[in-house]
């Protein structure tokens, strides 16, 4: 299976292999990137990930075995080839069991470099479809250029063809039904239904209910049979958000319904068999919970065969205008305004805002701005407002220091109920001096002089 233009990092501090290695590769169609240290490889990833990394194991600084650990930390699906000399095959050996993909010890022979190569694409293209392809439909709502989202994407690709169930974690909005959706359109469930409920957002009373349903006569007010949220997903998917506020009762019956694969509806006699996968969602700390008493451990293991991380938004800024333009396109065409795009400033703002409600929070922003525009461009006074943002004046030097002044000047007569002398004392200046300061602002010391008691007319006006 021929990978072609499959991104490769190679990694060798010998210019001569380094030269070696990115002729024989790119001759094969590959695309690589040669770096001369780990330190630049990690630099690397950070920015885009390749589907594989070919390391020597002797390098200066971090060497390949310790990169290979710090890439398994940050990449786990990430196929990692080992070149070695003879001397350090038993180090080679020992990181193939701790998950190297594989090792080739030097001189290595050509084809067995490039089979090698073939045999690891392999893998990593399972995880990553050839951008723009029909394999990408999957993923299709999910917006994002990032390495950091790659990652997690690149990880549920290669879970979704099995039944494991998967915790996804992440702060609020940041779209961990999204990915559960593209995890159930990826998985051989994908022609099944899914199914989703936040488990927080229906009230203990009726969750056991939604869940598993209930046969009529069952309770007050249950007047006909009705068929639970897990019976509605047979065959498909059921996604449980925010599985961490589930009362603890219910988390008992939750965890029968995964063991026994059967639910019994409330009042009903007979369990009823179901298949079906659970993907599961929250932003609290599980751990935390289960030290506290409120989260059964043996559930937890249930739900947590697999656990997907989602980035906060603010760690994956590259996206933010990306996702901004993508929101704004799919909302004027609903607003039916000839939108083109963000003025420059107002991307700015957009990319460099906090975003403490991530990608929804954005939607939210996006979705202001459009309804109140005007003008094809979204200026940044509009964004700013969406922000909630205190908007910043600019002035140049000499009108910020005369509006200062100014604003002084009437402060003084306001204190000295507009009697210059007193004022012109307060601000150190002799009153001929600071009669001229009036006379260039316009200022009438008489406005700011409440009437005496025996009726002394204000003073004149100062001449502008």
């Amino acid at each position: 299976m021929n990978q072609s233009k499959a991104p490769i990092l190679v990694v060798d501090d010998d210019p001569d292999m380094l030269r070696l290695l990115s002729l024989r590769l790119g001759a094969a169609g590959h695309a690589v990137t040669a770096v001369a240290s780990a330190e630049d490889a990690l630099t690397r990833l950070e920015v885009v990930r390749p589907q594989l990394v070919l390391s020597d194991v002797r390098l200066p600084g971090m060497d390949g075995l310790a990169l290979f650990d710090a890439i398994q930390a940050r990449h786990p699906g990430l196929p990692v080839i080992l070149l070695t000399a003879h001397g350090s095959i038993p180090d080679a050996v020992d990181a193939t069991l701790r998950g190297v993909f594989s090792y080739l010890t030097k001189p290595f022979d050509g084809k067995a470099l490039l089979a090698a190569v073939e045999k690891a694409l392999a893998l990593s293209a399972a995880a990553r479809p050839v951008p723009g392809s029909a394999n990408e439909a999957w993923r299709e709502d999910i917006v994002s250029r990032s390495a950091v989202m790659d990652e997690v994407l690149s990880e549920a690709r290669l879970v979704a063809p099995s039944d494991a169930s998967v915790l996804i974690r992440g702060e609020s909005g940041s779209g961990k039904e999204l990915l559960a959706q593209a995890i159930h359109r990826a998985s051989p469930r994908a022609h099944g239904p899914f199914v989703a409920v936040n488990c927080s957002a229906i009230p203990e009373a009726l969750l056991e209910s939604e869940l598993f349903g209930h046969v009529k006569g069952a309770f007050t007010g249950a007047v006909a049979h009705h068929r639970g949220l897990f019976q509605s997903a047979d065959g498909g998917s059921l996604f449980l958000d925010e599985i961490g506020d589930m009362p603890p009762a219910l988390q008992v019956k939750l965890l029968r319904v995964l063991q026994e694969r059967q639910v019994r509806p409330v009042g009903a006699q007979q369990a009823i068999a179901v298949d079906v996968r659970i993907l599961s969602a929250t932003h609290r700390d599980l751990e935390a919970a289960l030290a506290q008493g409120d989260f059964r451990e043996d559930l937890y293991y249930r739900l947590n065969v697999v656990t997907l991380t989602l980035p906060p938004l603010a760690e994956r800024r590259e996206d933010i205008a990306l996702l901004a333009q993508h929101f704004l396109q799919r909302l004027a065409a609903k607003y039916h305004k000839p939108l083109k795009g963000f003025a420059p400033d107002a991307l700015g703002l957009l990319s460099t805002a906090a975003w403490p409600g991530n990608v929804r929070q954005l939607h939210n922003v996006v979705e202001q701005v459009c309804a109140l525009a005007t003008t094809p461009l979204v200026p940044l006074a509009l964004v700013q407002r969406a922000l909630r943002v205190p908007t910043m004046e600019v002035l140049g030097f000499t009108e910020a220091r005369n509006r200062f002044e100014r604003n002084y000047l009437v402060g003084l007569l306001k204190l000295t109920d507009g009697q210059v002398a007193d004022a012109a004392r307060l601000a150190e200046r002799n009153r001929t001096e600071f009669y001229r300061l009036l006379q260039k602002h316009g200022l009438t010391p008489g406005l700011f002089r409440a009437e005496s008691p025996d009726g002394d007319a204000p003073e004149p006006p100062v001449a502008s």
